[in-house]
């Protein structure tokens, strides 16, 4: 976490203040929901919420003697509210504090992760339906393969980002369990209803068995979901570079006035942010391991998980919040170049129409053999010495003898190839 990619909003959730204001939450709603059952004084419960503080630089005082930084907390905790103190934390272990202080965590940060996919959403659709019929090469393999438009390519990401917002909703569900189970999480000296109280408070459910931690295959699947999302901020950024590059120059990054793109070549406009989206997306993605490898704890429990999860919540969250929103940033002010992208598309001399002829030669009445072999025989000298393919087609006698000029003509028509654009835009954005 530094602050060059990191937002407030998303590093605050990962403040002393809101981690240990949220431990005193939890510990403050198990009172309550102990007085309810008559296990502690209603009064403890209450001195605990009126008198109840901490300080932060003293918690870290305390923990310097301790070496525990839940026993440093409620001794802190103990100085505020006095003798009723005594009945804080009853029946409960550390992990009960720790774990269900991380779902809380995890629950906000995915909720902000979700705004974010949201607007970059938002961004990919209005850039999508604004370049609907804008048509651009589309390649496999990095070759001229047959027309698209740039809406559809755009619309494949949104796509993309909608499932990413499902995953990340069935992460947050399955990340938001509470834990206050006492040691090794047989309720055995506290009662299961204090759980669903606090749970219910902090907008949880209980964990069914917890052992003395949450299982921690529900962390591994919340980080694989951001490293998935991760991967497909990289897809789209390394689509733009593409673009972006100097043969290509079909978009762009937006290049500001003022701008400097090399300390030494004064002509250049790098696609800065898409590279560093790129490595962005690394950070994130190399959180995914460690959290899988968290999952197969000793026993009951160990803390070779806790150093990790200090370290990986911040780190992925607060990178894949920063680029999402530096994602949509790029999406929303892209410079699209549809002149450069019919360039490209007439480069090969119509090539990109090569399906076509060989389909129509067979449908003629050719054998799909022969008819590869007249095609890829009169699309070889397009390729190699930059000829006209629609003129060697009508040139080419075998050809001729299935199809007229104008039915080869026909076959070099762009919008058949953008004929059923409308009906992939309503399988993705709805009839709307």
């Amino acid at each position: 976490m530094i602050p060059r990619y990191s937002r407030p909003a998303m590093t605050q959730i990962w403040e002393p203040e809101n981690k240990f204001r949220i431990w005193f939450e939890i510990e403050a709603h198990a009172c309550d929901a102990q007085a309810e059952l008559g296990v502690i004084p209603k009064e403890a419960a209450k001195a605990v919420w009126e008198r109840g503080a901490f300080e932060i630089d003293r918690i870290d005082e305390i923990e310097r003697e301790t070496k525990h930084d839940v026993i440093a907390f409620l001794t802190n905790l103990a100085e505020h509210v006095g003798d009723e103190a005594r009945f804080v934390h009853q029946g409960m272990t550390s992990s009960d504090v720790l774990d269900t202080c991380l779902a809380v965590q995890l629950t906000q940060a995915a909720d902000l992760l979700l705004e974010d996919v949201d607007g970059l959403l938002d961004a990919i659709k209005r850039r999508a339906f604004e370049h609907k019929m804008t048509p651009v090469v589309g390649r496999s393999h990095g070759i001229h393969a047959e027309p698209v438009t740039f809406g559809l390519k755009l619309a494949g990401y949104h796509a993309e980002f909608q499932r990413n917002r499902e995953r990340l909703v069935a992460a947050r569900k399955e990340i938001a369990t509470c834990a206050i189970s006492g040691a090794v999480g047989t309720f055995a000296n506290i009662d299961p209803r204090v759980e669903e109280h606090v749970a219910a408070k902090l907008g949880l459910e209980p964990e069914p068995v917890s052992t003395q931690v949450i299982p921690r295959d529900r962390h591994a699947m919340f980080f694989a979901t951001l490293g998935v999302i991760a991967s497909s901020v990289e897809r789209l950024a390394t689509e733009i570079r593409h673009m972006q590059r100097t043969e290509v120059r079909e978009a762009e990054e937006f290049f500001s006035p003022g701008q400097k793109g090399s300390s030494a070549m004064p002509h250049k406009r790098n696609p800065i942010l898409t590279e560093n989206l790129t490595g962005l997306a690394r950070i994130v993605r190399s959180a995914v391991t460690p959290a899988l490898e968290n999952v197969a704890l000793w026993h009951e429990r160990d803390i070779s998980h806790s150093s990790v999860e200090r370290m990986i919540g911040p780190d992925a969250t607060v990178t894949l919040d920063f680029a999402l929103v530096r994602m949509t940033s790029v999406v929303d002010k892209l410079l699209v170049y549809p002149d450069g992208m019919q360039r490209n598309l007439d480069q090969l001399g119509g090539l990109v129409h090569s399906q076509r002829v060989l389909l129509a030669l067979t449908q003629a009445g050719m054998s799909r053999e022969n008819a590869y072999e007249a095609v890829q025989r009169n699309a070889m000298p397009v390729w190699l010495e930059g000829k006209d393919f629609l003129t060697l087609l009508k040139a080419d006698d075998e050809v001729g003898a299935c199809l007229s000029t104008a039915e080869i003509e026909a076959l070099f028509d762009l919008g058949h190839h953008t004929k059923h654009v409308d009906t992939i835009f309503r399988r993705v954005f709805g009839e709307a």
